[in-house]
């Protein structure tokens, strides 16, 4: 990808959203790229990533049970979609694999690249943060309403399907 579409796809994210166009090119930089083809995992369930995931293009999908009969896709993350927030923030393990369920572009960006801006661009590293926060709040919202629309399906039919 070029720089300017690697600023695109990362401009794109709620990662960046506070970032300033310096700090939007310097936060580029230090984030890797990689394509992945389609059924390609990006990481796989049970593994420990250091990495946060921007979706530049195609889709990626959550899967429980990956290669399995019973896989199940949790959710998929088109461009501008950011993974695996919560593992990069403390070391978790994940739960579901990251799989390509098409062609798909992701920038990385690893909790050393991240941290390496505490000294010499602590806005930046906060602006980044308080974007992580905002996607772990997305999640959380989200997960709200569908618990909420779930409780409220059963209450009406009593628990049948």
């Amino acid at each position: 990808m070029t720089d300017a579409a690697v600023h695109e796809a990362l401009g794109r994210s709620l990662l960046a959203v506070e970032l300033d166009a310096g700090q939007l090119a310097r936060l580029a930089a230090a984030m890797s790229q990689r394509s992945l083809r389609e059924g390609e995992v990006l990481v796989p369930e049970g593994i420990a990533d250091d990495c946060l995931y921007v979706v530049a293009s195609g889709v990626l999908g959550v899967v429980k049970g990956h290669g399995a009969a019973d896989a199940i896709t949790l959710s998929t993350i088109l461009p501008g979609g950011v993974a695996g927030e919560l593992s990069f923030l403390d070391s978790s393990k994940r739960y579901a694999s990251l799989v390509a369920l098409a062609e798909t572009r992701v920038l990385g960006l690893t909790r050393g690249a991240l941290e390496a801006f505490i000294d010499t661009e602590p806005q930046l590293l906060y602006r980044v943060m308080r974007g992580i926060v905002r996607i772990v709040h997305e999640v959380q919202r989200r997960l709200s309403v569908q618990n909420a629309e779930l409780t409220n399906y059963l209450y009406k039919t009593h628990g049948r399907y």
